[in-house]
């Protein structure tokens, strides 16, 4: 059936939105039901539409994303729709404001469509099944263990583009998108390590279609953009002895390998 999850796009660059919509029209279980161009049509258009999914851009004119969840949750409406913020801004406060406000999930721009339209899945299915089903809920491990997994890598996520921009890898390069895969492949499975142009080159030039030389020359350009501009002691408590005057920046290697400990360390993944 065409249309099973109905989407809401609201973002004030209406191109994007554009590109957005044309991707997800590939999609037989999804449609996108309109474009709201900032907040204050957003919550005419979700009040009137009632989409299932509303993939919200925090920044927007009239009225921001999160002042459309704060005016929508003070709104007498028969339904709530499940809502994905979207954003350049991966600050920890907008985060924890969002979710306190609703939304289910948080993605960085710029970000991979396809991982936008997993998560639409998923948290339809999930919404789905506990509104809808009439069957006792059972207590599955492989479910629970398969729900959890999903959030830890969600977690993960957010964590490597926050550490990402903390750094200061410029987000509009393409290296940045190799980069921060790859660093999230390795804290994952330490293993995609063990041969970084053998493997994870590979496994990362797979998921966007490109080749394994083109992904290890694009991260390299985004280390170097981030070395000529980024903040000094950052890149000291994160590299320490790798990054200093006379040694230079660290290889590939050493700043997945580094950023993907920074990680494990702070989310204590062993």
């Amino acid at each position: 059936m065409k249309g099973e999850i109905s989407v809401l796009i609201a973002d004030d660059n209406y191109e994007f939105a554009g590109l957005l919509k044309e991707y997800m029209d590939q999609y037989e279980d999804i449609e996108v039901i309109g474009i709201a161009k900032d907040g204050l049509q957003a919550i005419e258009m979700i009040v009137s539409l009632k989409p299932d999914v509303v993939v919200l851009d925090i920044i927007m004119p009239n009225l921001d994303g999160l002042g459309v969840l704060e005016r929508l949750s003070s709104m007498q409406i028969d339904f709530r729709p499940m809502y994905i913020m979207l954003t350049a801004i991966g600050q920890d406060v907008f985060v924890q404001r969002a979710v306190a406000l609703g939304a289910e999930y948080y993605i960085i721009k710029p970000f991979d469509a396809e991982v936008l339209v997993k998560r639409i899945r998923q948290l339809y299915k999930e919404k789905y099944m506990s509104a809808f089903s009439n069957k006792p809920v059972v207590k599955n491990t492989d479910m629970i263990n398969s729900s959890a997994n999903v959030d830890r890598t969600y977690e993960i996520e957010v964590e490597v583009t926050n550490l990402m921009h903390e750094v200061g890898i410029p987000p509009h390069m393409a290296g940045y998108q190799y980069l921060r895969e790859a660093i999230i492949q390795t804290v994952l499975n330490n293993k995609a390590f063990t041969s970084i142009t053998k493997t994870l080159y590979p496994e990362v030039a797979k998921k966007f279609n490109t080749t394994a030389q083109k992904v290890e020359r694009a991260i390299r350009n985004a280390i170097e953009s981030a070395w000529s501009r980024g903040n000094p002691d950052t890149m000291d408590s994160l590299f320490g002895y790798t990054y200093n005057s006379s040694k230079g920046k660290p290889t590939n290697s050493e700043c997945i390998a580094m950023m993907a400990d920074r990680i494990r360390i702070t989310m204590d993944i062993r």
